[in-house]
């Protein structure tokens, strides 16, 4: 959901409502203006205190409209000949914050992963990756670890799903290497390594 666009719902303990007495004294008619009320001032923020005007808004009768406005108008506050619902525009303003805080927080993780990625070191050829081979790093390559890691693994599968040994470089069928022994290439190995081996 956006932020510049206004939450679509509002949450409602039933139970803090049920207990007031201003409620349970409402008739059906009181209730349901209560209820239609109060969606239109989720939606639009206020009403006009004109009851003719507010009964043209809400799609009900002007005179039944006046005559039950009074009972409900405990639950909502004027200012300026607008009404306002005073629980659901707190309610808003706290969503609002919590929008805020995470903005504020989206921004403070995208500076640091920025952040990050600027202090990256670069090769001499001017790439943003670290370099493959550092010179402080041992001239044995550390992928050798992991490849002879993986040599020791060895998937139980049937014969007839079993990979044949493939020929070596040299013509020959074994060899030491993993992708001779199992028939598969190994992804992990170094072009540059493997040539000078």
């Amino acid at each position: 959901m956006s932020n510049n666009r206004t939450a679509p719902a509002y949450q409602e303990y039933a139970a803090n409502l049920i207990a007031r007495f201003e409620y349970r004294t409402l008739t059906l008619p009181q209730r349901g203006l209560l209820y239609s009320m109060r969606l239109e001032c989720w939606v639009n923020q206020y009403l006009p205190e004109s009851p003719s005007v507010l009964a043209r808004i809400l799609g009900f009768d002007v005179a039944e409209v006046a005559a039950e406005l009074p009972y409900v108008m405990p639950f909502f506050s004027v200012e300026d000949g607008r009404i306002y619902s005073p629980d659901l525009e707190a309610y808003r303003q706290h969503i609002e914050r919590i929008r805020e805080r995470q903005a504020q927080g989206g921004k403070a993780g995208a500076a640091k992963t920025n952040a990050r990625k600027n202090d990256v070191p670069t090769d001499s050829g001017g790439s943003s990756h670290p370099s493959s081979n550092p010179a402080s790093e041992p001239s044995s390559n550390p992928r050798v670890t992991r490849r002879v890691a993986s040599e020791s693994f060895s998937p139980s599968l049937s014969p007839s799903l079993s990979p044949s040994p493939s020929p070596s470089q040299d013509g020959g069928v074994g060899g030491s290497t993993y992708a001779e022994i199992e028939g598969w290439g190994d992804f992990t190995a170094d072009p540059e390594q493997e040539g000078e081996a």
